[in-house]
Order: C-alpha cells, then structure tokens, then sequence
C-alpha cells in the first residue's frame, strides 16, 4: 500500500470532470485538496463529499480568469495549511468549428480561460514556490497540445501554449526542487461537451477512443507521488505525439479521421 499522499494541492476547475476527479482521489490517499471553480454550490458539494469520507478539503470560490482570485487561492491554502505543495492548472474551456468560423469573442474566450488562468494560476503558487524552495506545477493539456486536430483549431493553440509554458518553467526550474509537469488527456467522460453546448450552441460529436476522468486522475495523482515531466494517462496517445514530429504529413491524414464535428443546436445563450 502506498503512503499517505501528505500534500497540500489546490486545484482549479474542480467542481466537475477531471478537476472533481483528482481532489477525490487525492484526498482519498490522504492529501489536503483546496478547490477552485466559479460554480460555489458544486464546489461546496465536492467539499462536503470528501469531509464525509474524512478528507481535508476546503472550496475557494474564484475565477481564473481573475489574477486576484489566483493570488487568493494560494493565499487561502497557506493560511488555512501553512504551504502549499501543488497547483493543478485545470480549468479550461472548449469550442470546435472551422477556424474561418470561430468569431473572435470566442477565441479570446478561449485564450483567457485556458491560457490566462493558467498563467494566472502558476504564477501565484510560483511565488510561494519560490519563497518555499519547494513545489509542483501541473497544467492539464490535452492530447491536441501535441498534435492539433480539424475543428479545433483555436482550442488547440491554447493547449499548445500550456505545453511551452511547462517546458520553459522545467528549464527554469531545473535542479531545484520546484518541479513542473505536462497532462495530455485524450477525449475524457466529463461535463466538457454539455459545456460546449451550453455555452455555445454546438452540438460535438467525433471518433477516436474517450477515457475516463477517474483513469485520468489516477495518472495525475501517480505524477504527484513522482514528479515526471510528461504524463499520457491514455499512453497510445504519446505515438500521436512522436508520429506528429517525425512524419507531419502522415499525422495529417490519420487526424482527419477523428475531427471533431459540430452541428448548431441553437444560439449561443
């Protein structure tokens, strides 16, 4: 049996999907887990869930596009648990349609939650790191953040953009004990295409094999025990990635097969 996972991890997008999912594997093997998301009352459910089971966690209401309610975010762990040991930059939002039709209040949409909120995020716990000599980074990509797919594009230059901020925070960071790792989830059972749908009036269907969120925490939380530069929680999916560097044109035909669709299921609210 492995030993109590004795860290304190603050977790954004944790009222749902991936982020719900590692707060309760997390504190299920012993770790303090403090959660953000914009929605108080699944955060509060989330909280009181693991409580029952005698988990540590505590829900900090914010929003990652909001700098201020990063900041807060580290603040609160330290002060309610005297370090903070873990950021899991997971919050993030979809959108899948031809770039020719992606208006731009979307794409900025897109940039400032996945994108903005991470480096907000990271750049509040980098502090702390830095002032602890300690700590671990985590942003969830996605396994388009290696290779891009039709009908993602704007989604996929986000993730791509987590990918090279993670790498240059490992070079920085190097031989310290700051460390900073990468998650490529393939298509995940969670909330994201409702999300989608209700935020944007698209309907996503596609090909391609899905996992689960808990099969996805399970990976992360392994990553948290032994920090590791990259993590492909569905590990076929890293051949995608090899294939995209050595044989781009090749990359292009297979990705086709699995594109994401979408079909307008009414207006966007």
């Amino acid at each position: 049996m492995a030993p109590p996972l004795e860290k304190i991890i603050a977790i954004t997008g944790a009222s749902s999907g991936i982020g719900r999912a590692v707060a309760e594997q997390a504190a299920a093997e012993g770790a303090t887990v403090v959660l953000a998301a914009r929605r108080a009352d699944l955060l509060n459910d989330v909280v009181a869930g693991i409580t029952a089971r005698g988990g540590r966690a505590l829900a900090v209401p914010g929003d990652v596009t909001r700098d201020a309610d990063m900041r807060a975010l580290v603040a609160r762990a330290v002060g309610a648990f005297g370090r903070l040991d873990v950021m899991i930059c997971n919050a993030g939002i979809g959108y899948h349609d031809a770039f020719a039709d992606t208006p731009p209040d979307v794409m900025r949409r897109l940039v400032d939650v996945n994108l903005m909120g991470t480096l907000h995020a990271a750049h509040a716990a980098i502090a702390e790191f830095r002032a602890q000599q300690s700590g671990h980074l985590i942003a969830i990509s996605s396994v388009v953040g290696r290779r891009g797919i039709p009908g993602s594009s704007v989604y996929a230059a986000t993730k791509f953009a987590q990918v090279g901020l993670i790498e240059s925070l490992r070079a920085e960071f190097h031989g310290t004990n700051i460390h900073a790792s990468v998650v490529y989830p393939i298509s995940t059972a969670t909330e994201f295409h409702a999300a989608i749908k209700r935020d944007f009036g698209h309907d996503v269907h596609g090909h391609g094999p899905k996992q689960a969120a808990e099969a996805v925490a399970q990976a992360i939380v392994a990553c948290i025990r032994r920090p590791r530069a990259e993590v492909y929680p569905y590990p076929r999916a890293k051949w995608l990635a090899v294939l995209a560097v050595v044989a781009p044109s090749i990359a292009d035909r297979l990705v086709r097969r699995y594109a994401r669709r979408s079909t307008s299921a009414g207006p966007r609210a």
